[in-house]
């Protein structure tokens, strides 16, 4: 992990949707490797919110902001110039687009737009990474492939289909000529401390755990490619310095856990539990009015072990142990921010 720290050091990076759950990780690395780091997105959700409770504010320079304000965000670049990007914001959940479906376009189409085209205005980024999802899929019960066919029956899904075609088209008209290497990073489900997303199991888990209540799982034999938000981070950062040194480096590329790691919802639930102690359990409860969601979601993730090298670090024991510990943590009154430090600190090598 020397290497990356090198790289990192001093370069000027943006990202947006810092302020969300992922961001906020992302963000901790950044700064933990030596980037100067700007962040663009909207206020933190309600508390709590893991912008907070991290002390983000006070590791970035941080900008309210809405990617679908395109003079703004165009000026936030001409006045910042960023060398590497990462596009992180987003309506990140199925079940949000299905009940606000023009917003969801809105926001991860014209604001996937948006922020390509400021990257093509200012010039000077030499890696940009557009974090998309495992749901761009067409076929996504099958093993999936970067060249599989992308499509989307909800709106989600199909707006992630089209932030990757955006990418795209702005890749092969403008960013390959300009020097600036791009990528879209198909991820899968992540887990980790600070999730506090309603209607998704972990943190489903965690309210219900903490209340002493049976935790309710809507779809137990549903499998998803669940790994810990650091391994996801860590394949971003990767990718951001490989393709900086290289164009050729820049592609489409799944994140995902190893196939013994693919494991059901219930599965999860059963690991959480193990865990979490007390007497924690799960029972099914199915939802007859929930919208339908893919039953199956896998990954073949080989093209970025074989062309990165990238490999996951921890399995789903792991991913799941670190995020109980980061919520009894805050849970009990410890110092999170210092834990998720630690956490990170730990991932990249003990810097």
């Amino acid at each position: 992990m020397i290497a990356l720290t090198d790289f990192l050091n001093g370069k000027k990076v943006l990202v947006t949707g810092h302020t969300g759950f992922k961001g906020s990780w992302l963000c901790t690395a950044l700064t933990l490797l030596g980037a100067d780091v700007t962040g663009y997105a909207l206020e933190p959700p309600t508390c709590p919110n893991l912008f907070e409770i991290a002390g983000i504010g006070g590791m970035v320079r941080s900008v309210t902001g809405d990617i679908r304000d395109r003079e703004h965000l165009l000026n936030i670049f001409a006045k910042y110039r960023p060398e590497i990007v990462f596009h992180l914001a987003a309506q990140p959940l199925v079940r949000q687009g299905y009940t606000a479906p023009a917003y969801t376009f809105d926001a991860n189409v014209m604001g996937t737009v948006n922020v390509c085209e400021a990257v093509r205005a200012t010039g000077g980024v030499r890696s940009f990474i557009n974090v998309t999802t495992d749901k761009v899929y067409k076929n996504a019960s099958a093993p999936c492939r970067e060249e599989d066919a992308l499509g989307g029956n909800d709106p989600y899904s199909c707006s992630k289909s089209c932030s990757e075609l955006a990418t795209a088209a702005y890749n092969e008209s403008y960013f390959r000529k300009m020097g600036t290497a791009a990528s879209t990073c198909r991820t899968g489900n992540v887990i980790g401390g600070g999730d506090f997303a309603a209607g998704r199991i972990i943190p489903d888990c965690v309210r219900a755990a903490e209340k002493g209540s049976v935790i309710k799982v809507r779809n137990p034999d549903a499998v998803r490619p669940f790994q810990h938000v650091l391994e996801a981070v860590g394949a971003y950062i990767l990718l951001a310095e490989k393709q900086y040194a290289d164009q050729a480096s820049a592609g489409c590329y799944n994140v995902g856990p190893d196939d013994r790691d693919r494991v059901t919802v219930g599965e999860l639930a059963e690991i959480f539990c193990r865990y979490w102690g007390d007497g924690a359990a799960w029972q099914a409860a199915a939802e007859p009015d929930a919208p339908p969601e893919a039953e199956v979601l896998r990954l073949d993730c080989s093209k970025i072990k074989r062309e990165l090298g990238w490999h996951p670090r921890w399995d789903i024991a792991a991913a799941v142990e670190k995020t109980v510990e980061w919520s009894r943590c805050r849970l009990s009154g410890g110092d999170a921010a210092a834990l998720m430090r630690a956490q990170t600190a730990e991932y990249f090598g003990g810097l």
